[in-house]
């Protein structure tokens, strides 16, 4: 049976804070969703750099969360694949106003200029379709 966390309070923000609030979580949630990444040695080549200890602990957190699930590649037996759960994949609208915001904020954004036009022309239909290939894959 887990372990029943311990929150610093019932806020509703608080609870995505301590659930996926650093920075290495939403990255890794990322790369699942927008990068199709599902194995540790892709998580690791993000150009962000995360460490090896901190990908691990990051990896289990999500794991123990439910955000994400973990199984035998079936190519590799030594290696684990990852993969969103549902409960994952439901912070893709959030990622998404986060990219919306940075698009609009950050003059030297890496958003790609035909995704930015798609999130401003259709942001309901963009989240329909990219939850409708989380869900397939």
């Amino acid at each position: 049976m887990k372990p029943t966390p311990q929150y610093r309070s019932d806020c509703p923000i608080n609870y995505a804070l301590e659930t996926f609030g650093d920075k290495w979580s939403l990255l890794i949630i990322r790369d699942l969703i927008f990068q199709g990444k599902k194995n540790y040695g892709e998580f690791l080549n993000a150009e962000e750099k995360i460490s090896t200890n901190i990908l691990a602990n990051r990896l289990e957190k999500l794991e123990l969360e439910g955000l994400i699930s973990k199984s035998s590649d079936p190519d590799n037996h030594a290696k684990k694949v990852y993969r969103l759960s549902s409960k994952g994949i439901d912070l893709l609208p959030m990622l998404i106003e986060m990219m919306a915001w940075s698009a609009q904020y950050d003059q030297h954004t890496g958003c790609p200029v035909e995704f930015s036009n798609q999130l401003k022309a259709d942001k309901q239909s963009l989240i329909a379709q990219l939850k409708q290939q989380l869900i397939k894959s």
